[in-house]
């Protein structure tokens, strides 16, 4: 095997291995409290932490792998598998399909468009601050991709009419998750920023000039 598969072949274990141990990572997060913290009808949540890191080491393919695998453990909320989720199971018993729609498609989603996202920033910017607003942008795209698919998808039942009580999109949004999603853009942004940095040092993360 020549120099250059040898280096192909270690950076991939490299790769697989780290995405390992996110996905533990995420499921302890799903599976336990640990990574939940319930505020009224929604929780703030760490899971957009290891997406973030598997975008900013692995890619798009990294970011959505992991943001995949968020999106399938948020799905089995809604059947009470990990920690339970009001809405999703109220969603469920709606339409199990576009639960699973709305659980699903918007981290993979996520993941996938960080990765390219941090691909760009780090060329033309200081690596550092690719990895924070990267972690900042993972937690900004997931809110926002997952309450657009919540009101697209189920904007017209009767759950979703009462719960929006008559407010527009944005003002709904702002009001229903507001401290959540500021909570979570900024540890999504620290703890990104200073894991995704180390690995940099660390060798791991190549940066393509």
């Amino acid at each position: 095997m020549s120099n250059k598969n040898q280096k192909t072949s270690v950076l991939s274990i490299k790769s697989l291995t780290l995405l390992g141990l996110l996905t533990a990572i995420v499921m302890l997060f799903s599976f336990t409290p640990i990574g939940s913290i319930p505020i009224g009808p929604l929780v703030i949540t760490l899971n957009v932490i290891p997406i973030a890191i598997a975008a900013i080491a692995v890619g798009p393919f990294g970011g959505a792998v992991i943001g995949g695998v968020f999106g399938l453990m948020s799905f089995l909320q809604c059947v009470g598998i990990g920690v339970p989720s009001a809405m999703g199971e109220i969603l469920f018993n709606i339409n199990p399909f576009l639960a699973f729609v709305q659980r699903f498609v918007p981290r993979l989603l996520d993941g996938f468009l960080v990765g390219l996202l941090f691909m760009l920033l780090s060329k033309i910017g200081n690596k550092y601050a690719a990895c924070c607003i990267t972690g900042f942008l993972t937690a900004f795209l997931n809110t926002a991709f997952f309450m657009s698919a919540l009101v697209l998808l189920f904007g017209n039942t009767d759950y979703m009419k009462e719960t929006m009580d008559g407010k527009s999109f944005l003002p709904f949004v702002v009001s229903f998750v507001g401290v959540n999603a500021i909570v979570e853009m900024i540890a999504a942004t620290i703890i990104s920023g200073a894991v995704g940095f180390a690995l940099i040092k660390a060798g791991f993360v190549k940066i393509k000039k």
